[in-house]
């Protein structure tokens, strides 16, 4: 147990440092695709642009709506970020931590308790445009989630298995990705909306909205906020790499293939255009949730025979 604490602690301080470090990457990418420079005067580079930037945001006044549900409004940042944390006790070791069987299931679990943190704080804030953004993301996470959870099915019947390390094991002779081409695109689309990342970032990016449901926040509690949807992002990343890209767990190359991926989270934000939030609806309803059951079950008709046979 004390070895597992040890190796956990160690591995969320490492997230929390590259969170600093995928917000500076994002700052510079979206600035040379805007042809400008991105930071640039914080230390050699820009490096140490993200800790200024952490510092002024914890040291700045902490305000609060004087009508708010205070209790609620205070510790909804803190229980979106304790949900993050939670997220990446799974991620796949080896040795010297615990090893989760049902490792999806848990996933599951905690993506949709992140839906009660979105609408805790949207709604305890006690203003209209947080409790709409609210609103709007709890909406579109819960809508990508059927179509994500199905997709993940797809995957789960072919190892008969819960394990993130059961993955590699499989994908040793081939990636999951190379027959499964559309399934990995709805993934990556799935994964966009579930972390309300442009173009699917409809809960902040309409002008009545101001900021969506993290509009009140200040200080500590945007701060927060903001750490846990980049720890999502992070960890979305890392499953896309579980599920699709070999997931080879000793290799220095499934690092560089989790930082491709997020590179491509931050891409799409500075290349797409923002769609209409009944196209985004649409999208996951009429299109997602077909295609990953035709798939789901062409699949599990395709094990049946073999097994048959």
């Amino acid at each position: 147990m004390v070895i597992f604490l040890i190796s956990y602690l160690i591995m969320i301080v490492c997230v929390l440092i590259s969170v600093a470090f995928v917000t500076l990457l994002e700052r510079k990418v979206l600035g040379y695709i805007q042809i400008r420079k991105g930071p640039n005067k914080v230390g050699f580079m820009g490096l140490l642009q993200p800790f200024s930037d952490g510092m002024k945001l914890f040291f700045s006044e902490q305000t609060y709506p004087y009508m708010s549900n205070f209790i609620i409004y205070y510790f909804s940042p803190i229980f979106m970020l304790m949900l993050s944390f939670s997220l990446w006790v799974l991620f796949p070791f080896f040795i010297n931590i615990y090893s989760f069987n049902f490792g999806f299931l848990f996933f599951m679990c905690c993506t949709g308790m992140g839906v009660y943190g979105v609408m805790l704080s949207g709604w305890s804030s006690n203003s209209k445009y947080a409790l709409l953004g609210g609103l709007r993301a709890m909406a579109q996470t819960i809508s990508y989630e059927v179509s994500m959870s199905m997709l993940m099915l797809c995957f789960i019947i072919f190892i008969f298995s819960y394990n993130f390390v059961d993955f590699m094991i499989y994908q040793r002779g081939i990636w999951f990705l190379l027959f499964s081409l559309p399934l990995f695109f709805c993934w990556l689309s799935s994964c966009l909306a579930e972390t309300n990342r442009a173009p699917f970032d409809f809960a902040e990016g309409e002008s009545e909205l101001v900021s969506g449901f993290n509009v009140e926040y200040s200080s500590g509690g945007f701060a927060f906020i903001f750490i846990s949807e980049y720890m999502n992002i992070i960890f979305m990343s890392m499953l896309s790499v579980v599920l699709f890209l070999g997931c080879d767990l000793a290799s220095i190359y499934f690092f560089i293939k989790i930082v491709f991926i997020v590179f491509w989270f931050i891409w799409v934000r500075g290349t797409l255009p923002r769609f209409r939030y009944d196209k985004l609806m649409y999208l996951t309803w009429s299109t997602f949730l077909p295609m990953s059951l035709n798939y789901f079950m062409f699949f599990s008709l395709f094990l049946c025979y073999m097994l048959l046979n």
